[in-house]
């Protein structure tokens, strides 16, 4: 068992505030009553629009939040039901997540990109009634939907003393969907107790402050943004800046709003190295930390070079809330390093001293298992078999693959991301991805999907012949204009068997 800090004791609840905090929306209470009138919240002008910059202190975040959740209550939603909650990131957005949760009302987060058939699925899946959604959204027979706006939430608006919620920590607080471990959409039951949890162990870090201004780029719907956003934004009393997805002129935004953190996904940061006016500085930033995907080391090094700036980085997942790991104050590096575990957490890798083996968690910030009955959740000591990959090099965890990447091809194991990272050596290779196919012969083989400029699958090809041993190369290389993509840019793998899978059908 490797522990995250020596004397640092696993918790069931926050210590620093033990028993004051039942709900995450308790930390939206606690910043009213420290500092009032400062700014909680900014949500800037949009590029191009005429809508104006919205500002919320946390005095008058914390009213509207009570008067949204009395709505909320008497519009007959009862505590443990689900309410939806599907929109663009936003100040409304934000108010109806927290209002939602001082209800007591669980939330399921849905993607505003996702299809009508995919949130109706959601909704269906997780037994949800109610719908928080801008005008405009379909929405699917049977289920009731709620404005999500600032003229919809006034509306909705009611006494605060209609507000009651069981102050239970050990409540369901939100259903996010996650792939698991297993790679079949689920939706991991996360409680008050799992969301402050992580609070608390990222704010033992020390990394933000309440003179912080926090720039959240990141989908809302998704846990990076969800916890370790907003959550961090909540246990800091940092104000939050909130950018609705890629836009142009992000380093501007960074220097206008004098932004400190910066948290963003790999493909964001890619975005920001691009911008021409990125050499005017970056105002305030000190602390840039990336997620939610791989980070190629030639990005993290090129933006690093360009700005001064290190590239914190960290492993998550859904079920942890989302923190395991994080490089702050960690003395390794190299490809797949993530750092020691998060104060509190404790992680363990299963097989041979320094060989890589499956990865398990134990933390009073892990989930409740998968709805609707809590299957696949921790184990009766507390560990959590995530599926990843990995081993532990003086006390630091380095990632190597994904357990259900693992392709057995003629009975040797070879992980995609050693060959990813083989062809992410090749000139004008942007992007790799690798996955298995069933095979008659040899089990399965290799499929390589590579995006980039000037390639052909040849030169790929030819240049695997020189890396890889032979059970290693794929036999087979597709290059694509851009590879299919999630919210957070995270390559869509399963597309990509599918499409492996619709060849072979065709072969």
């Amino acid at each position: 068992m490797q522990s995250a800090q020596p004397g640092v004791p696993l918790v069931t609840v926050p210590p620093a505030r033990s028993g004051a905090w039942s709900n995450v929306a308790d930390l939206v209470a606690a910043r009213a009553a420290e500092r009032p009138d400062a700014t909680a919240l900014v949500q800037p002008a949009p590029p191009a629009g005429p809508a104006p910059r919205r500002t919320l202190t946390w005095a008058a975040l914390d009213a509207r939040v009570s008067a949204v959740a009395a709505g909320l209550s008497a519009s007959g939603l009862l505590a443990g039901q689900r309410v939806g909650l599907l929109g663009p990131a936003s100040a409304d957005w934000v108010v109806g997540y927290l209002a939602a949760l001082r209800a007591g009302v669980v939330v399921v987060p849905l993607d505003p990109g996702a299809p009508p058939g995919q949130t109706a699925a959601a909704l269906a899946g997780t037994g949800a009634r109610v719908l928080l959604a801008p005008d405009g959204v379909a929405v699917p027979d049977g289920v009731t939907r709620l404005p999500l706006s600032e003229d919809g939430l006034a509306a909705l608006a009611a006494d605060p003393a209609l507000v009651s919620s069981p102050a239970d920590v050990e409540s369901l607080a939100v259903l996010l969907a996650t792939a698991g471990t297993s790679g079949r959409a689920r939706a991991a039951m996360l409680t008050h107790r799992a969301l402050l949890a992580h609070v608390e162990h990222v704010g033992r870090l020390g990394v933000l402050g309440p003179d912080d201004v926090l720039l959240a780029t990141l989908p809302l719907f998704h846990v990076f943004g969800l916890n370790a956003v907003l959550g961090g934004w909540l246990g800091s009393g940092a104000r939050l800046v909130l950018a609705d997805g890629p836009r142009e002129g992000l380093a501007a935004l960074v220097r206008a709003e004098g932004v400190t953190d910066l948290p963003l996904a790999p493909s964001t940061l890619a975005r920001l190295l691009a911008e021409p006016d990125l050499d005017a500085g970056l105002g305030r930033l000190t602390t840039v930390v990336a997620g939610a995907a791989p980070l190629a080391e030639e990005l993290a090094a090129a933006f690093e070079a360009r700005t001064g700036l290190r590239v914190e980085r960290g492993y998550g997942l859904t079920e942890a809330a989302p923190g395991v790991t994080a490089t702050f104050g960690g003395t390794g590096g190299g490809p797949g390093h993530v750092g020691p575990p998060l104060p509190g957490v404790e992680v363990r890798v299963d097989g041979e001293p320094g060989e890589p083996g499956e990865i398990a968690v134990r933390g009073a910030n892990l989930f409740s298992g998968y709805w609707p009955d809590g299957t696949g959740g921790p184990d009766a000591d507390g560990w959590f078999a995530t599926g990843d990959i990995g081993y532990l090099a003086d006390g630091e965890l380095v990632l190597v693959d994904r357990a259900r990447e693992l392709v057995v091809v003629d009975g040797f194991h070879v992980y995609p991301a050693e060959v990813e990272h083989a062809i992410m050596e090749l000139p004008g290779v942007e992007a790799a991805a690798v996955v298995g196919r069933p095979d008659a012969r040899s089990g399965e083989q290799l499929v390589a999907f590579v995006e980039g400029r000037g390639l052909s699958a040849e030169r790929v090809e030819a240049h695997c012949g020189q890396r890889l041993a032979r059970f290693k190369r794929p036999v087979a290389v597709h290059v694509l204009d851009a590879l299919p993509r999630g919210a957070t840019g995270k390559i869509r793998k399963g597309l990509l068997r599918e499409m492996t899978r619709t060849e072979q059908d065709r072969a």
